[in-house]
Order: structure tokens, then sequence, then C-alpha cells
């Protein structure tokens, strides 16, 4: 019960990593505040959340509307008095395997505003809460895409690159104020993102060249980047602040 009564923000709530890790810190007595575009998913986590004997409430929010992302700050911190961790998990994968010169405008605009911009007004409404509290944690997703390139993905490149920045800037800036602030850079991992881009309508000579990309010949598990997100937000990383943190099989050594 490392998290008893801590209050925990997690955006993209309503499946994949972002659901999974709702349920790791529910489980270890954490207040979850849940935030997803789709109230249906969303609310059906949360439920099953609190059907397991979790506390947890669903916010439903776009995180490419900074009025919607200041709200959400608003509710939970009205919810549950304040907020302790927040993992800012939220993203779109835009355009895939297309070429810069063919990137669509629309999907750029979207990657940065959800991928970018958001995770940028997250922190910008999360911090002065924690300010207040005087500690917090702050946990960004990035991406393997964001330490490392690969063709076809200007776009969603350009967004987690910018999450290491911002997330390495905070973190110098609020380190002597107890708050820290990292990012987790994973590899494939098991979601609807992963199936859309990589598996659905794929051949199995394509998908096996995916699984043979990371060194340990497999994708990831929600769970074993959710374990790490834990870690991060727990005492036993309390030495650590501005590290970007691979969940990769191998894959960026």
């Amino acid at each position: 019960m490392r998290f008893q009564n801590k209050i925990v923000l997690i955006t993209g709530a309503s499946s994949g990593i972002g659901e999974t890790t709702a349920h790791s810190f529910a489980r270890e007595g954490a207040h979850v505040f849940l935030a997803a575009r789709r109230m249906d998913r969303g609310e059906a986590v949360a439920e099953s959340i609190r059907a397991a004997g979790g506390e947890a409430t669903f916010h439903q929010a776009d995180m490419g509307d900074r009025t919607q992302i200041r709200a959400m700050v608003e509710a939970c911190v009205a919810k549950y008095g304040g907020l302790d961790i927040a993992f800012n998990n939220a993203g779109t994968e835009g355009a895939t395997f297309t070429p810069t010169h063919e990137y669509p405008e629309d999907a750029w605009d979207e990657q940065v505003s959800v991928n970018l911009t958001g995770v940028w007004f997250c922190m910008r409404y999360q911090l002065p809460v924690m300010l207040d509290r005087g500690a917090g944690v702050i946990i960004n997703m990035s991406s393997l895409a964001g330490l490392k390139g690969f063709a076809g993905s200007s776009g969603y490149a350009a967004t987690k690159y910018g999450v290491v920045g911002m997330t390495k800037a905070a973190a110098l800036e609020y380190a002597t104020q107890g708050i820290r602030v990292n990012a987790v850079c994973p590899a494939v991992v098991e979601s609807e993102m992963a199936d859309r881009v990589f598996f659905t309508d794929r051949d199995e000579e394509f998908m096996e060249g995916i699984r043979a990309s990371h060194p340990m010949n497999r994708i990831g598990k929600p769970e074993e980047v959710a374990s790490a997100v834990l870690w991060l937000a727990s005492d036993e990383a309390s030495f650590i602040t501005g590290t970007t943190l691979n969940i990769d099989g191998g894959a960026g050594a």
C-alpha cells in the first residue's frame, strides 16, 4: 500500500496503459482521478476499480483543449482536496508510416495539440497545486520515439522528443521544491493504439518484424509500464528526477 490515500490523476485512463496504471494505483490505496475523452469507457474503468474495493472518479476531458485540462485539475482538487501524483499519459498516434513531405497538416496539428501542448498544460495546472502542498510527482508519457528516430513518424517523434525536453526542464525548475518530474519511454506495448498502428490488417511477416525489432522478441505489456510508473511515483525513487526511463525490451539499447 505504497500510495495509501494519495491523490493520483491519470489522463488517457479509459484503456491500455492508463487503465492498467489506474487499477495498479488503486490496489495500493490511492484515490484515483481518471480523465479521458470517452465517457462510457472511462466510467466503466472507474466502476471496475470501485467494484474491486478501490476509490476512483472519472472526469471527461480532451487533452487537446486547455480549458478542459484546467477544469480537470480543478475538479480533481475539488473532489479529493489536492493532488499528489500525476501521470500525463494521454496521446494520439497521428499519421503513421508517412514521410515528412506527405505528413497531413491536420494530423500534425492534432499531435502537437494533444501529445505536446496538452502535456504542457497538464503540468501548467498541476504544478501550482503541488507547490501549495510542498510535494508532488509528475510522470509524463513519452516514447522510445522520443529518444530514437524512426522513419515515417515525424509528427509523433516531434511531440515525444518535446515531452522529454519539457520533463527535463521542469525537473530542474522544481527540484528544490519537493516536486519530481520524470518521463517513461515505452516501445511497442499491447494497446488499442498499437493494434491500430502495427497489427490490424497487417500480414504475419510485418507483425513478426515488429516483435523482432525488440531484442526480447516480443512487445511489452501494459502492466510492465504501470509497474515502472508506480515505482517512479513511489518513495523508492525519491532521488530520481529529470530522467527518461526506457521500457522497451532492449529496443533502444
